[in-house]
């Protein structure tokens, strides 16, 4: 099967809506808070739903009631055929205890039921222990920073932590302002520009005479080297730290040579790597440079 059905759970306030926006990072279509019953009828559609919803997950907590009797043996037939799983958040209930003081929120059963906060945690510790049972992943964020659950739990979903972020390479023009989206910038304005060359000035960094021109000279090709280096590094900890997307910016003056040479080979070079990359020149076409 090309299509992966997820059950987030567990204890309430031990991260599953930090699991959702991770999973939602990756493609995954979520849907929070949604009745068993519901559950129930988008599995008998499953092979229509997922033709267009390829990977969808779905948040079954005390919310959804006390009984996941029926539920989970409907996941139990995904879970041996390898295309469904569940996750099962915990956390120990002196921390949990804790979160709710810090957030000053209510628990769920408080808000259904006259408990205190310490009854709430036990009593829905014990409704869910058939999910726990069942989960084929149960995780302790007692310990957990943000970036870490979320990386634990990419670390289920994906093969390749390079899928977890998408990157843009965008050249520009800084004479017609600096991108605002721009994680990292590289100004090569530094370098020649073929704009002097007349035999040149009508192409851009697309065209192999620009390529060749700005690459032949010792100081380019050092110049690219170390920013490669500096991505090859980085990247990696952005991931880490739980980024999704990174926009890389190169500028030169007019955004037609220089910048565009520099962003199409740093794209090719992200691509080898094996990471989501897309390359955009937002000024090649506007004015003279």
């Amino acid at each position: 099967m090309d299509y992966s059905f997820v059950i987030i759970t567990g204890m309430s306030g031990a991260g599953k809506s930090i699991s959702v926006k991770a999973l939602e990072d990756i493609g995954f279509f979520c849907i929070d808070n949604m009745p068993s019953q519901i559950i129930l009828k988008l599995l008998e559609i499953k092979d229509d739903f997922f033709s267009h919803n390829k990977k969808v997950a779905c948040v079954v907590d005390i919310r959804n009631g006390e009984d996941f009797s029926t539920l989970l043996t409907a996941i139990k037939g995904l879970q041996e055929s390898g295309t469904g799983r569940i996750i099962f958040l915990d956390a120990q209930d002196k921390v949990l205890l804790d979160r709710y003081k810090e957030t000053r929120r209510k628990h769920p059963l408080m808000l259904q039921r006259d408990m205190t906060i310490e009854q709430a945690v036990a009593h829905e510790r014990k409704a869910l222990s058939p999910l726990y049972n069942q989960a084929d992943y149960i995780i302790d964020t007692s310990l957990f920073s943000t970036s870490q659950l979320k990386d634990r739990i990419l670390s289920y979903m994906v093969n390749d932590k390079k899928q977890v972020m998408t990157i843009d390479v965008v050249s520009f023009g800084f004479k017609f302002g600096v991108p605002r989206d721009v994680d990292i910038m590289f100004d090569v304005r530094c370098l020649k520009n073929p704009f002097y060359v007349p035999e040149l000035r009508h192409l851009t960094g697309n065209d192999e005479e620009i390529r060749k021109f700005v690459f032949s000279r010792e100081e380019a090709k050092q110049l690219f080297d170390r920013q490669q280096s500096l991505l090859d590094f980085s990247l990696p900890l952005y991931i880490q730290e739980g980024k999704s997307h990174l926009t890389i910016g190169y500028g030169c003056t007019g955004g037609k040579h220089r910048s565009v040479s520099f962003a199409n080979a740093m794209y090719n070079h992200i691509k080898e790597q094996g990471y989501s990359v897309q390359v955009h020149h937002r000024d090649i076409t506007r004015g003279k440079s």
